[in-house]
């Protein structure tokens, strides 16, 4: 099989099982099922057998993840920003495959996708992130130190707290995987300061391109997000410096290498 073979499957099957679990546990508040409930009745599903036939097949997550997942869960406003297992496993796949030394990850929450890249991620690497919310540092810190620490790695962890578009500037040498999954309205921004921060070889991964299916629906007067996802789309196809696939991964993962 080869890497693209395995994204074509689009998916939230992470956050179904979750939903189950809220209807059994009740530790998990209503306003979290209800988030539940509508993000899951905006995206686009296959068949839940199909579902669960994808996910048995592939590689469960690391405990520490369902670990920061409950945890999520029970603390955090918006769970359902999280990764989910699934998209994980991608994520910690590409960074197996590009074994990268330096990793910026733009949007960071509780430090789930963090440390999905910080599995493939070799001793003596660094990570850089970044977050607007300066009351998650310690949450996601913990957790990256935590997993730091049980596969004894000698990563070097970064977290910044601020507006990515003035910090992106001022970091200095250049990545070898980027992941983009911060807010929607600035994702053209990123684009921009991120392909001076990247090198031939290079990999920029973009979440949430497909914005709910809202792409290909008309565009809402109100909606800041949708037109910026478009350009920002376009932008990935276009640019010769790139090659990119978009993989129905969940709400659409776009994979580009800097040529």
């Amino acid at each position: 099989m080869t890497l693209f073979s395995i994204f074509f499957f689009p998916y939230s099957i992470f956050l179904s099982k979750v939903f189950e679990e809220t209807e059994r546990n009740s530790s998990f508040t209503e306003v979290s099922n209800q988030h539940h409930k509508n993000y899951l009745a905006a995206m686009f599903f296959l068949p839940k057998d199909l579902d669960d036939y994808i996910v048995n097949h592939s590689q469960d997550e690391p405990q520490i993840l369902k670990d920061l997942t409950r945890e999520t869960h029970l603390k955090v406003l918006q769970p359902i920003m999280l990764s989910g297992a699934y998209q994980g496993r991608v994520l910690s796949m590409i960074s197996h495959l590009r074994a990268p030394k330096r990793v910026l990850e733009i949007g960071t929450f509780t430090g789930y996708s963090a440390i999905c890249l910080m599995e493939g991620m070799p001793a003596g690497s660094e990570l850089v992130t970044i977050d607007i919310n300066e009351e998650l540092k310690d949450f996601a810190g913990g957790y990256l130190f935590r997993f730091r620490e049980s596969v004894n790695s000698k990563i070097i962890v970064h977290q910044k707290i601020g507006d990515a578009t003035t910090i992106i500037p001022e970091l200095e040498g250049t990545f070898d995987l980027v992941f983009i999954d911060a807010d929607k309205p600035n994702y053209v921004n990123y684009f921009h300061q991120v392909m001076q921060k990247v090198k031939s070889g290079s990999l920029i991964i973009s979440d949430n391109v497909l914005w709910h299916g809202k792409v290909v629906e008309e565009v809402k007067p109100k909606d800041t997000s949708t037109p910026v996802l478009l350009e920002y789309n376009r932008l990935l196809k276009e640019d010769p410096r790139l090659q990119t696939v978009l993989f129905s991964v969940r709400d659409g993962l776009t994979l580009s290498r800097v040529i």
